[in-house]
């Protein structure tokens, strides 16, 4: 199909004006503190009007490496995702299974899955008992222009994952850290998920934003103290405001829907990154609570 075709398809789509919260320009410190049912990110961020693109009606457009993104149908076995016994037996190997036929990888390992709701968590942020693990719970929406690693973080990631679970392999050529997202839900979604093409995403200001994953929050200064290491902890990278950015997502999506897109490839002769955030969708009637399930991959061509 001719480039021009394409951009045809794309511009008429139907789209939806939305607020997208971007890390703001300038030197202070970011990061991202995690507890149960809570997360909280110091540094300053700005609402900005963008353009979100409606892509279900031409779901078969978009691929992973040429947007970042795709949707694909991919029913699952787990008959109740709040069934966390149900989710371990099964979830992580069925995303393994589907990241390596959509992407023709040759060896997958998942790394951990979380529920997440636009419902109030504020009372189960209130009922903390014990260490909070950061995997396998429930936490709100993300509510910001992000991708969940950097390239150094990413890098690492894939170096330990291959050696821990592959010690006498050939090695590896290619590595890819993505995301297997689905909404469980009832459509329509009133704050779905909204995906950025990831050849846009080269513009403005970008930062490192650190993740904390604590019991209790700070609070003053020490939010924001030095923190010996933090240079070597897990981080996501985090966006400015850029006009350039072309947003999309899919609207109506069931519960055997499900995006894949990525957080690094590190094939960079193809789109290796995808910012994502959710968005609260005012073009929706009588939406119904968000309720979705990501889980983590690192997949591996050798």
């Amino acid at each position: 199909m001719a480039s021009a075709a394409i951009g045809d398809i794309e511009d008429e789509a139907r789209q939806v004006d939305a607020a997208m919260s971007y890390v703001d320009e300038g030197d202070f410190v970011t990061r991202r503190y995690v507890s149960q049912g809570e997360e909280l990110n110091t540094g300053t961020y700005s609402d900005h009007r963008v353009t979100i693109r409606d892509g279900m009606p031409i779901r078969e457009h978009f691929t992973l490496d040429r947007h970042g993104f795709m949707i694909a149908k991919c029913p699952s076995a787990v008959g109740d995702f709040h069934d966390r016994d149900q989710v371990d037996a099964l979830y992580e190997r069925e995303v393994e299974r589907e990241v390596m036929r959509l992407t023709g990888a040759d060896k997958c390992v998942a790394r951990g899955w979380m529920l997440r709701t636009s419902a109030d968590l504020s009372e189960h942020a209130a009922s903390k008992a014990g260490k909070y693990v950061h995997s396998g719970g429930i936490q709100p929406t993300a509510g910001e222009a992000h991708v969940d690693i950097n390239t150094p973080t990413a890098r690492r990631m894939a170096e330990a994952t291959y050696a821990k679970h592959f010690p006498d392999g050939p090695g590896f050529k290619r590595f890819l850290i993505s995301s297997f997202w689905r909404t469980f839900s009832p459509p329509p979604q009133d704050v779905p998920l909204a995906l950025c093409d990831g050849r846009t995403s080269f513009g403005g200001e970008e930062k490192s934003n650190s993740l904390f994953i604590v019991d209790e929050f700070p609070t003053g200064d020490a939010l924001t103290a030095p923190v010996e290491g933090e240079e070597e902890m897990l981080a996501a990278t985090i966006f400015s405001y850029h006009p350039d950015h072309r947003w999309w997502y899919f609207s109506n999506m069931h519960a055997d829907d499900a995006l894949l897109f990525k957080f690094h490839d590190s094939d960079h002769s193809v789109t290796w990154r995808c910012p994502h955030s959710a968005f609260v969708d005012t073009s929706a009637d009588n939406p119904n609570i968000r309720e979705s399930i990501e889980c983590r991959s690192v997949a591996f061509w050798e």
